[in-house]
Parts: structure tokens; sequence; C-alpha cells
């Protein structure tokens, strides 16, 4: 889960902006190509950015978090959305895939070894991955945590976050007769999958904006989904590993697995006012991750682009340069 379009209102905090100095498209199979990029140092420290959603896609202002005379950032489209292909895809798309691709990318780039930056989904897929290649792992930065329980999954679907923005759940459950309110996620689903490209459209901006008005502490209600293209691949690709519980084995199961990571160092930057991904997730997170550093910072919300979260962030990021220098 993230915000669909991270438009950094706030610039003084971030790095200029910088072109990549490489750009590729590599076929990870099952007809898939997914887009990646490299910016910075090309002999920098390396570490590799996880946009949220699913479906999100990587951003120009996600480059602006790395000193670029001091890292080497690669930021990758995940499958199905951004400029990877096929757009909007679900075929050959689950978790696994995707820390397949992280493999894929890593490998073909000859990194022995990164750090991994994520937030939301992002984070979720980062855990998920540095589980099940914990010797590839120098540094997990993580904001705005997401687990891929049934818990946060009822908290942002079946009312608990539309106690607070009820305006904004009138607009997303009014869409779904009432006959079906009970289960929004399989309504929007059998309306984003019908086969009917206008439809689809439709629905995915009234999914996308649902969650678009939560993302900021600052959100005055303005609604913003995205282009339409945009839009339905996020919502397709979110709602299709929602339903599919993010294709995990069962529910807590990052939670249940963080022995395997617990010497790896990293922080947790988690906004006290997330309405999309509430700061009990994080905390508990942080029970269960020894080496993690849980920063609550008291005035943001879930967005990447809160000021003080790309405050905590950034000044993080220096101090990994001196740790792993």
């Amino acid at each position: 889960m993230d915000k669909i379009a991270d438009k950094t209102s706030n610039t003084r905090f971030l790095y200029p902006p910088i072109d990549p100095f490489e750009q590729c498209m590599i076929d990870v199979g099952d007809g898939n190509k997914i887009y990646v990029e490299e910016t910075g140092n090309s002999e920098g420290i390396p570490v590799i950015v996880l946009h949220g959603g699913p479906g999100g896609g990587c951003s120009p202002a996600m480059r602006r978090y790395f000193c670029p005379r001091k890292f080497r950032a690669i930021l990758f489209d995940q499958r199905g959305c951004g400029r990877s292909r096929p757009h909007a895809s679900i075929a050959h798309n689950t978790t696994w895939h995707l820390v397949d691709d992280i493999e894929k990318i890593r490998r073909h780039k000859k990194i022995e070894k990164w750090s991994l930056f994520g937030g939301s989904w992002g984070a979720t897929l980062a855990l998920i991955y540095a589980q099940k290649y914990p010797e590839r792992v120098s540094h997990l930065i993580l904001r705005g945590i997401f687990l891929m329980t049934q818990n946060e999954l009822d908290w942002f679907y079946s009312g608990g976050a539309g106690k607070f923005w009820p305006e904004e759940w009138e607009r997303f459950v009014s869409m779904i007769p009432a006959s079906e309110q009970d289960d929004l996620i399989l309504a929007y689903n059998n309306r984003l999958f019908c086969g009917n490209l206008s439809e689809e459209t439709r629905f995915a901006q009234q999914w996308a904006a649902w969650e678009n008005s939560l993302a900021s502490i600052h959100s005055n209600t303005i609604r913003f989904s995205g282009a339409g293209s945009y839009a339905r691949a996020f919502a397709r690709l979110e709602n299709h590993y929602f339903i599919n519980k993010g294709f995990l084995d069962f529910d807590n199961y990052i939670l249940s697995n963080m022995k395997s990571i617990s010497n790896i160092p990293g922080i947790i930057v988690q906004g006290r006012y997330d309405m999309i991904c509430p700061p009990v997730t994080a905390y508990s997170l942080a029970q269960h991750w020894p080496s993690g550093q849980l920063r609550m910072i008291q005035n943001a919300g879930h967005s990447l682009s809160e000021p003080e979260i790309s405050v905590e962030l950034i000044r993080y990021l220096d101090q990994l340069e001196n740790i792993e220098r």
C-alpha cells in the first residue's frame, strides 16, 4: 500500500534531481520485462529501492533520498506497473515472482550485498526478500510498515480507517451494491477484472482515490487517482495481491520469520498518524527485530514525502555511509 503518486512538495531536505546513468529492460521470464534504472555513483554504496502498492511504480522523486556522490541507487518498476511490461497484468505476478526478480537484478548488476529501501508494500517486499536471502542484505531502511496481514486489510477495507474519513469512505463504498459491501476487496475485484476497459478504469480510479486521500497528514480531501492507465495498474495489482493475502503461507508470516534476519541492522520510520498503515504494526515489527531502530514521527502520516519522514530517512542514510565505509 502506498500513495500512488509521490508529489514531493517540500524538497529542501532532498538531494537535487539527477538523471539515471543507466536504464534497461530485464527479461525475467514468463513474458515479463521489468524496467530498471541506476542513479548516483556506480562505485557507491549499493541500495535497491522498492516502491509501494503493489502497482505504484518508481518515480524520479525516489532518487532524491540518496546522495549521488555516495550511493549507487537502483530503482525498478515491479511486474505489471510503471514502464514494465505487460502493463496491468497479473499473470505470473506474485510476491515470490517479485522476490525472485529482485535477486535477478542483484545478479545482473553483479552486486554481492546491498541495502533495501522500501515503504509500505515496499517494506513488505524488503522484509520477505531479506528473509529468503539474508546473506545478501546489509541494511533495511523501512517506512510506513505494512506486513500483509488480515488485520491490516480489515482496517483499511472494512471500515476502520473509514471512521476517520467518513466522507471518503462513503464514496468508496457507494460504488458497490449493499449486498456486496461485506467484502469490498472481492466486490472491487469483480469489477477491476470484468473485461470492460472503461468500467475497470472507473473502479480503479475510485480504488486509488480512497487510498490516496488518506496518504498525508496534510490531506485537504483533494482527490487524486492518477491517469486512468496508471490507476488501473495500481488498483488491479493491489487488489490481486490483497485478495490472495500476499501469496503468503499464513497470516503473520513476516513476524513469524523475523529470527532469520534478527542480526540485520536497519530502521523503521513510521508516521504517528498514518491512516493507511497504523503505527501498531511498526511497533510490533520493532518488538520482533532487535537490530532494528524504530523512529516514530509525531507529525506525519503515511507518505514518503512527509517532510519529517524525509529528514529521518536521510539522516539514517548519512549514518549508513559512515558504517559502510
